[in-house]
């Protein structure tokens, strides 16, 4: 299992403790980050949760830019995190190697790009225009993500594109303002079905929660049992132990949280 540690340039963020804003900062923020387990980087400018302000290409780029600068000097793989095609052109520019692609590859013009590219992307699942404007799923949640999927691979397989892909459950965005006992209900039955991902034939990619409660980490728990490929991770010492842990048949209990990421 391969980890995207997560670096925020967005103010916006919930998890202040992986927000910087400069080139100095991205680069000791991200060397901490591969220190303690991460293998990529991944990083974005924009929040997609409820409350997040709207940020425009050419803003998101300027906020982005120093921070993907810091980054890119580690050497290492660096996902740009955007839903915005002018963002994700740049940042491809500069030297970033993966797009995780936040819009779901819905616009004719992201796709374009990803085909233009010989890049890695990531394809989240989602019912909505972006992640600031997302559906509730009605029924099995795992079979509506399957039929979503089947409709989308092909499309990219249309653009030349399906070998590259990496599927995302999309389980890091949500509708606004979801109530988290609804979200977390949600949350166990897709990791619980993630195993029907496969008939894809594709990697696995889940981001891991960060908020430190039992239940959340039962969550993490779940998507390590099932050897999913790669996971973005703000923590990623805490999810190379729980795995480890696990590999090793000694899980750690769910009350092992940590402080600090509040």
């Amino acid at each position: 299992m391969e980890i995207f540690g997560v670096v925020n340039a967005s103010p916006d963020s919930l998890a202040k403790f992986s927000v910087v804003s400069t080139e100095d900062e991205a680069r000791e923020y991200g060397g901490l980050l591969l220190t303690q387990g991460a293998d990529h980087l991944d990083v974005g400018a924009q929040a997609s949760h409820g409350d997040a302000a709207f940020v425009a290409p050419e803003q998101e780029w300027q906020v982005v830019k120093p921070v993907l600068n810091g980054l890119l000097s580690l050497g290492v793989d660096v996902a740009i995190d955007t839903w915005q095609v002018e963002t994700a052109r740049n940042a491809l520019d500069a030297g970033a190697s993966v797009l995780n692609a936040s819009d779901a590859l819905q616009s004719d013009e992201m796709i374009e790009l990803a085909a233009e590219r010989e890049i890695q992307v990531v394809l989240p699942f989602m019912l909505g225009p972006d992640p600031r404007h997302l559906k509730h799923v009605q029924g099995d949640p795992v079979q509506v993500m399957l039929d979503w999927f089947d409709l989308q691979l092909e499309r990219a397989r249309h653009w030349g594109i399906r070998e590259r892909i990496v599927l995302d459950p999309g389980t890091g965005f949500s509708p606004p303002h979801w109530d988290w006992s609804e979200r977390f209900e949600y949350q166990k039955a897709i990791y619980s079905g993630l195993d029907r991902l496969r008939r894809f034939e594709l990697p696995v990619y889940v981001p891991i929660a960060w908020k430190q409660t039992p239940d959340r980490l039962e969550l993490v728990d779940l998507v390590l049992e099932q050897q999913v490929e790669y996971v973005r991770a703000h923590i990623p010492k805490q999810i190379r132990e729980r795995h480890t842990a696990l590999l090793e048949g000694s899980p750690l209990p769910t009350s092992d949280t940590w402080e600090g990421y509040e």
